[in-house]
């Protein structure tokens, strides 16, 4: 009877608990029946005391919730069920049928693999530095992947994970970076350095995403300095993922930002127009929808901010479309997604552009709507002009009218142009990328 409470438990902790704490700390637990109630088989001492400390309470109260009441012990110690075929625990993807050379995997979420990651332009190198990582851990070490918010880099950084578990007797780990925090903060309020130190010390790959949240946390930089040079001087992976370059996070010092970009790092943009529609194409496939080619571009051309909102507007769009029996068309794109679309167009304004890209390169807006055709200001004003056509959905005549031009093909020639410059001048990638970043904080 315990077993089956078990699963109905895991079910409720799912929806209760965010996603991340549930797949780092719950997921990996195995179950057995005790005499004295259930006992909770951790991979490591490391999920143990996590679990023990924060969540068994939490665990066995949710029991009680699906036994009706009926309350019983939960103990959490270190260990692993039998196989399948004989044992009574939770299918766990950490046991192999050696158990000697059983893989300790911590926090990995297996739907992210390589197989359904879309490559493009504005991630091709993140993406083949992470594929060497992944099939030859050592190769590129520490390996760091920055950008934007829901631009790839925890797929990325999962999709290693998952290859490496494959490696018979390898531990490895991912972690959110708040979380390190909180068990620094529970190893020193319960004398367990010695325990932290130990465990997070003996993984063979340690993934550890959103770095940025170390700015500030003095104790946690302290700890994760020594522990990360540990790591390197025996070869152990280090992969990283920051939401920037790590010298441009406010908070963290030079010697821990130096150790971040010790090894290779990669930059990912936001993906271009033909990328976001075969996202938004894969993505539709894995709900057993067909998306169409004419709307995954129109949908991918209206939605420019990231991979999360793109997904996001595709569940409401297919979700919609099946429970009001409707066809998938762009006139019922359009209908459901119009608080998506007003939102997004407030929040990039033709005028915000002009003011950055002024900024940027040392100009005045309004050298950026004259007449003036001297260079130093033709090529900003272009650059600005196909950052108004990518950020926002306006038109080309609008986009034309907001620089002072009467005739939309001097922008439809600049962003012909630009697309042109960036490929030939790295200069000219460098502001471009740098400037669309700078747009999309």
């Amino acid at each position: 009877m315990l077993e089956s409470y078990w699963k109905q438990c895991l079910v409720h902790l799912e929806s209760e608990l965010p996603l991340t704490q549930f797949n780092t700390w719950v997921r990996p637990l195995q179950a057995e029946v005790t005499r004295g109630g259930l006992r909770l088989l951790a991979p490591n001492e490391y999920v143990r005391d996590q679990v023990d400390e924060h969540y068994r309470e939490q665990i066995r109260d949710t029991l009680k919730r699906v036994g009706g009441g009926h309350a019983c012990q939960v103990t959490v110690m270190v260990g692993t069920t039998a196989p399948p075929e004989t044992g009574s625990g939770v299918p766990n993807a950490d046991r192999t049928n050696n158990d000697a050379d059983r893989v300790r995997v911590v926090g990995l979420r297996p739907k992210f693999q390589f197989s359904n990651f879309i490559e493009g332009k504005s991630n091709q190198l993140a993406f083949a530095a992470s594929l060497q990582v992944a099939e030859n851990p050592g190769s590129y070490n520490p390996l760091l992947i920055y950008g934007g918010v829901g631009l790839g880099k925890t797929h990325l950084i999962h999709a290693i994970g998952n290859v490496i578990m494959n490696r018979p007797g390898t531990s490895v780990a991912y972690l959110p970076t708040m979380e390190f925090v909180a068990d620094v903060v529970s190893s020193i309020r319960h004398n367990r350095m010695e325990g932290f130190n130990r465990r997070y010390r003996s993984f063979d790959a340690l993934l550890v995403d959103d770095i940025q949240f170390f700015a500030g946390k003095s104790k946690s930089q302290e700890e994760f300095f020594h522990m990360f040079d540990a790591l390197l001087q025996r070869d152990h992976q280090i992969v990283l993922t920051c939401d920037r370059y790590p010298r441009e996070v406010d908070g963290l010092p030079e010697r821990l930002t130096s150790r971040f970009e010790s090894g290779v790092s990669y930059g990912i943009e936001p993906p271009d127009l033909e990328t976001r529609a075969a996202i938004l194409v894969s993505k539709a496939a894995e709900s057993s929808v067909t998306l169409p080619e004419d709307i995954a571009l129109y949908l991918a051309d209206r939605l420019k901010s990231n991979v999360r909102d793109l997904e996001g507007a595709l569940r409401r769009v297919i979700m919609g479309a099946s429970l009001h029996g409707r066809p998938i068309t762009i006139d019922y794109c359009r209908e459901v997604l119009q608080d998506i679309f007003s939102i997004q167009d407030r929040l990039i304004k033709i005028e915000n552009i002009q003011k950055t890209v002024a900024d940027y390169f040392q100009l005045r807006v309004s050298d950026l709507t004259s007449l003036r055709r001297t260079r130093s200001i033709v090529r900003p004003r272009q650059i600005a002009m196909a950052i108004a056509r990518e950020l926002t959905s306006r038109s080309f005549p609008e986009i034309a009218a907001a620089f002072n031009r009467q005739d939309h093909t001097t922008v439809l020639y600049a962003c012909r142009k630009v697309k042109e410059l960036r490929k030939a001048d790295s200069n000219i990638e460098t502001d471009y990328r740098n400037l669309m970043r700078s747009m999309r904080k």
